[in-house]
């Protein structure tokens, strides 16, 4: 299989607990009404999305030997994902996050960065990284060993060969937001939410934080604003979709895959944002990142770009 696009990052088991409205005391229990085990982090999302979508999609990343990493590579065989990228380290964990969900669906999440946080660009398979029409960093941030310039040597290498490149980062609770500079210059489209894009950028609304990130070099900057929708750089805001939320997980993984459709078939920005919106929308009506996904047909019913 020769994939569409490789999505090139992180690899989660999600274990998500819902619903809750506020924590219990410390020493005491509370109850929610399910606890959970899902496939997350942002390769795995983006590129399930993708294949929901009618693209074919690879991942690059790294899992431990152990049981959840078994769960992570039968959910990507199941999923139709391509896996030869993904790296099993005895030595590390597999990346796990705990995601605690309100009743109106938005998240807290609890992160242990594992396995992701040790991948390291001379592990990986050069052939398959960039064997697609897309590499996609998927979780920037969060990657410690490859992010900054190792990162940005990837996305260069790519833009040499004649890729699409595309970036998608995740809050960074160390605030080394600087380490994502470097990419940006060999960046087709970047899409970090709205509180990532003014932490990068230290301005103070989409509008000023897109324009900066572009001063910075990224092509195409398009902002997350969740259930507002999205923002487009030099285009304006694209309105969003109403849906009932169950859960939140995965939207903006979901959100990017539409997106990344639509370059891919060289949509103009705003259509492919509008699909994007409507893939974003779809993840939030069920529990766990995937779910809610449909296919592209419904998907464009919903965008009404049929």
């Amino acid at each position: 299989m020769t994939p569409d696009v490789v999505c090139l990052g992180i690899l989660v088991a999600d274990v998500i607990a819902r619903p809750f409205d506020e924590l219990p005391p410390t020493g005491s229990l509370g109850f929610v009404d399910s606890v959970s085990l899902h496939g997350g982090g942002c390769a795995l999302n983006t590129a399930s999305a993708l294949t929901r979508l009618g693209r074919t999609a690879a991942v690059a990343g790294k899992v431990g030997d152990d049981a959840l990493g078994d769960f992570l590579l039968h959910l990507l065989d199941e999923r139709g994902v391509e896996r030869r990228g993904v790296i099993r380290d005895p030595s590390a964990s597999t990346s796990a996050t705990v995601v605690l969900v309100r009743g109106d669906g938005e998240r807290t999440f609890l992160h242990a960065k594992g396995a992701n946080a040790q991948l390291d660009a001379r592990e990986l398979d050069s052939e398959l990284l960039f064997s697609g029409r897309c590499l996609h960093i998927a979780g920037a941030l969060v990657l410690d060993a490859l992010d900054g310039e190792p990162c940005a040597a990837l996305l260069a290498e790519a833009k040499r060969r004649g890729l699409v490149t595309s970036l998608d980062t995740v809050w960074d609770a160390s605030g080394r937001w600087e380490r994502i500079l470097p990419c940006l210059p060999h960046v087709d489209v970047i899409a970090p939410s709205l509180a990532e894009a003014v932490a990068i950028s230290g301005e103070r609304d989409a509008e000023t934080a897109a324009a900066w990130l572009r001063r910075a070099g990224a092509r195409e900057v398009v902002i997350k604003l969740g259930s507002d929708g999205c923002y487009v750089a030099g285009k304006g805001y694209v309105e969003r979709i109403q849906v009932e939320a169950v859960d939140g997980t995965g939207a903006g993984d979901a959100f990017v895959a539409g997106l990344l459709h639509g370059v891919l078939d060289e949509w103009p920005l705003e259509r492919s944002a509008r699909l994007a919106n409507a893939a974003g929308a779809l993840a939030v009506t069920a529990v766990g990142a995937a779910d809610g996904v449909r296919n592209l047909r419904e998907t464009l019913a919903l965008a009404g770009l049929e």
